[in-house]
């Protein structure tokens, strides 16, 4: 007896950033599956495939972020829940795609008692069924060892440049901290532009521990572009930005992955000197987000290509010209 069999690819999404979901399956000429998902009267989560997924390529898809009048954490939930629902359907594969995942910045112990959430959120997703994870412009590379399987990083590097690119041709790409250093240097190398550091240093004898910001290389009568994986209060991009302007800098950009835009985000923004902000799609963008200093650049291509590369088992890292390495 001879069996042929047919691989097939199902995506399904959890809710908080549909849209985006609805696009890459647009992009990969398919469309989302029927994962029905509810809630108990007293807030649990439940999920039922409305077809069948044995022995298929499964990818269950979620922005881990507040939305809907859901939290970050019941985003977490909600995807683990699908994963396991994949898993004792008997899905072939199960990848769990996390455009931002959640608690990156959770990555050591910087002080004592501390939890290191970023591998317990590795660790549920391998104990709920994942064998393989896809996630974009984590905070630390190296978190992808802190899962023991395939992690595909992939980066938001091509649309950034691609937008970067038309802003002109004397740019600077300003690291916000030497901590990013590595990321803007990738930039401004594809980009052909120059290079520059917002340095953070200790005052000495100021009580508190204020710590000044020096600028580390040429800005004067410059375009300046701020490159970071994530803006979360904004603090950090604002205060870049006024010292780049202090030192004499035409205009200043910021250029970032993951728009989380947590608490006055959005108002020091607005209130501040930055031209423009420029961010991709991979949280969603909720209501009285809007503001005309923020434009939205989509990562669904990007993402559509690297899980069409997965299914076929062909190389990501060619999609990414190599720039996922962190």
């Amino acid at each position: 007896m001879e069996l042929v069999t047919t691989k097939r690819l199902l995506l399904f999404s959890g809710r908080q950033n549909m849209a985006l979901a609805s696009d890459i399956a647009a992009r990969l000429g398919t469309e989302l599956g029927d994962a029905q998902v509810a809630e108990f009267a007293n807030g649990e989560l439940f999920c039922q495939f409305g077809e069948s997924i044995r022995g298929a390529d499964v990818f269950i898809f979620q922005s881990h972020a507040a939305a809907g009048g859901r939290s970050v954490n019941d985003a977490v939930v909600e995807q683990l829940v699908m994963v396991d629902a994949a898993r004792r359907a008997s899905a072939k594969r199960i990848t769990a795609v996390c455009p931002f995942f959640p608690y990156a910045r959770q990555d050591r112990k910087a002080e004592g008692r501390e939890p290191i959430s970023a591998k317990l959120m590795a660790n549920l997703f391998a104990a709920a069924g994942a064998s393989r994870l896809v996630s974009l412009d984590l905070h630390s590379g190296q978190i992808q060892g802190f899962f023991d399987g395939p992690w595909d990083h992939l980066t938001a590097m091509p649309v950034l440049c691609s937008y970067i690119a038309g802003l002109g041709d004397d740019l600077v790409i300003v690291s916000p901290d030497a901590g990013r250093v590595k990321v803007a240097e990738r930039y401004s190398m594809a980009l052909g532009a120059d290079l520059a550091i917002v340095h953070k240093s200790r005052l000495i004898g100021e009580v508190g521990g204020v710590r000044a910001l020096v600028v580390v290389g040429e800005v004067s009568d410059r375009c300046c572009v701020i490159v970071d994986d994530m803006i979360d209060t904004g603090g950090t991009i604002t205060a870049a930005a006024e010292q780049l302007l202090n030192k004499g800098a035409r205009k200043v950009f910021a250029a970032t992955t993951h728009g989380l835009f947590s608490g006055p985000a959005v108002e020091r923004i607005s209130r501040s000197r930055i031209e423009k902000v420029v961010v991709t799609d991979t949280l969603p963008w909720g209501p009285g987000m809007s503001l005309e200093k923020i434009e939205v650049v989509s990562v669904a291509g990007i993402i559509a290509e690297s899980i069409r590369a997965v299914f076929e088992d062909t190389s990501v890292s060619e999609i990414m010209g190599g720039n996922n390495q962190a």
